[in-house]
């Protein structure tokens, strides 16, 4: 069993979800579906109402901290109790993108959190160039989840680790110039998850087309490259680490 922790396999995205979904259900693989915003978190619910392969987690990504406001924060709670939703996510910090907004992006990212450990979820963490502040935000919280598209190096993996955390592996890992696989060796096996983040991120050898869940065992293939173990034995490993953090029995 492959489970896909993070992707947007939306209709924003795909022209034909259903078709995909056929092809995603012959290879067996799970798929948890992040929202990221009002209108994809019922999108989410829905397409887990759809196919029993499909679970979500829904939240608010640090792009949408402008056009959230209060009533946004009490749907969300209640549609955590939604069967099939697993957490809290994709949440977190951005500042790539925009770096004026630190401030209000925190408050949202805090009151998230919140959410998640009133309501005893796991969250998702979206992370760029905000490791700092994500760590010292965490670190006031008994929470666990996924850093989802994890590329740092290995004190930053160690520190998340340390705070409960499981490291999202991605296509990143397969780029040709990524400094993820010589991280990845240093990082026990039992620390991370898999996930696409479909559309984006496309692994090799398909950079360059829309991402798909897929393409997921090119970056498992990669992982037992990287490890030097059986990818059997390395898709054991993920699911058992990937049902650490969610509840499939939901």
């Amino acid at each position: 069993m492959i489970v896909d922790t993070h992707c947007h396999i939306l209709s924003e995205y795909y022209d034909d979800i259903a078709v995909l979904m056929k092809e995603i259900e012959k290879k067996d693989i799970i798929l948890i579906i992040s929202g990221v915003n009002p209108i994809s978190n019922k999108e989410v619910i829905e397409l887990t109402k759809k196919y029993k392969n499909v679970y979500g987690t829904v939240g608010f990504h640090p792009s949408e901290v402008d056009l959230i406001n209060e009533n946004d924060f009490l749907e969300l709670e209640a549609q955590l109790k939604h069967n099939k939703i697993l957490g809290v996510g994709e949440i977190g910090l951005d500042y790539y993108w925009i770096k004026d907004n630190k401030e209000k992006q925190k408050a949202m990212f805090i009151k998230q959190l919140n959410i998640a450990q009133k309501n005893n979820c796991s969250v998702v963490i979206h992370n760029r160039e905000a490791t700092e502040d994500i760590l010292n935000i965490l670190s006031n919280y008994k929470l666990n989840g996924i850093i989802h598209a994890f590329s740092k190096g290995i004190e930053v993996a160690n520190n998340f680790i340390k705070l409960g955390y499981k490291l999202g592996i991605g296509g990143v890992l397969t780029f040709k110039n990524s400094n993820l696989k010589q991280t990845l060796k240093d990082i026990p096996l039992d620390c991370i998850v898999v996930e696409t983040d479909s559309p984006y991120l496309t692994p090799e050898p398909f950079r360059g087309k829309l991402n798909s869940p897929l393409y997921i065992e090119n970056i498992i293939d990669k992982i037992s490259e990287i490890k030097g173990q059986n990818p059997n034995v390395i898709k054991e490993n993920l699911y058992n680490n990937t049902i650490q953090i969610f509840d499939f029995n939901k």
